[in-house]
């Protein structure tokens, strides 16, 4: 059967619209960070409900150390602060945000380990922190890790500290949510006992609600964090490393945890030494 000229023309305008839908629903990019920075925008993957980290504030703005290491590294990038989309990377996404090309770098306490070392590269670490317990502040039965046996604690899907509960500390009923605040909320209505991550996120909670929640314990584990990029990304890796190191050096490091995390009354530590993965 012949196929006149016009209805081809047609079949194939159809299939050049599917084809640009279909592209378009993946919401990745092909171009590298790199190139993206050369045009002058970046998107950065945060935690958008980390008090003093990764915070998407009421009126649309973000804040947190978080924040302002991603912003430090794009400028060192050519990036100005304006011109970085951040978009919101839940633990249990943020390998898949970075192998999509949803986003071009992710600062969110991303603890950095073998398992997602296979998925992405690493700079840094930028922070040094480690796992604790955050419980109502008139709770006196848990004072540490070993206290946790039948008890009910919630962590994020995905996340380093829910991996340890579970692999450590198996007589723990550990629940588990997409993001740190519906854990605090459980905590608050008492379905939880405990919330379990790094110390330095918990500290910005308890701030965040004076008098009603308390970190309890020495933190039980030693989280580096890192800046997540692309697997195979020397150019970039590199570029982020030498952006850490110089905001150590020049005292932004100092200064940006004094004015996040530093306002809940938690004392900036030792910056850590990058460690070139």
């Amino acid at each position: 059967m012949r196929i006149n000229r016009s209805l081809r023309l047609g079949i194939g305008a159809v299939a050049l619209t599917l084809a640009a839908t279909t592209a378009a629903c993946g919401g990745g990019s092909d171009k590298s960070a790199l190139d993206n920075a050369k045009d002058g925008k970046l998107t950065v993957g945060i935690k958008f409900d980390q008090p003093g980290l990764g915070l998407r504030n009421k009126d649309g703005s973000y804040s947190g150390f978080d924040v302002e290491v991603a912003k430090y590294v794009a400028g060192k990038l050519g990036v100005k602060p304006e011109n970085i989309t951040f978009k919101e990377s839940p633990s249990g996404q943020r390998e898949t945000l970075i192998e999509n090309g949803q986003v071009d770098y992710i600062v969110a306490t991303y603890s950095i380990n073998d398992a997602r070392k296979q998925k992405v590269d690493f700079g840094g670490p930028y922070y040094v922190a480690g796992q604790s317990l955050l419980v109502k502040a008139d709770n006196s039965s848990i004072n540490g890790p070993d206290d946790l046996k039948g008890k009910k604690v919630c962590s994020v899907k995905g996340s380093t500290p829910a991996q340890n509960i579970e692999k450590n500390y198996p007589g723990t009923q550990l629940q588990t949510n997409d993001t740190y605040s519906l854990c605090l909320e459980g905590l608050q209505a008492g379905s939880y006992d405990a919330v379990t991550t790094d110390d330095i996120i918990l500290a910005g909670y308890a701030a965040q609600s004076a008098g009603t929640f308390k970190v309890v314990g020495k933190p039980f584990t030693t989280e580096n964090y890192g800046i997540g990029l692309k697997k195979g990304d020397k150019e970039l890796r590199d570029k982020i490393n030498d952006a850490i190191e110089a905001m150590i050096a020049d005292g932004s490091w100092k200064k940006a945890f004094d004015s996040t995390v530093g306002l809940s009354g938690y004392q900036a530590p030792t910056p850590p030494t990058v460690n070139r993965y």
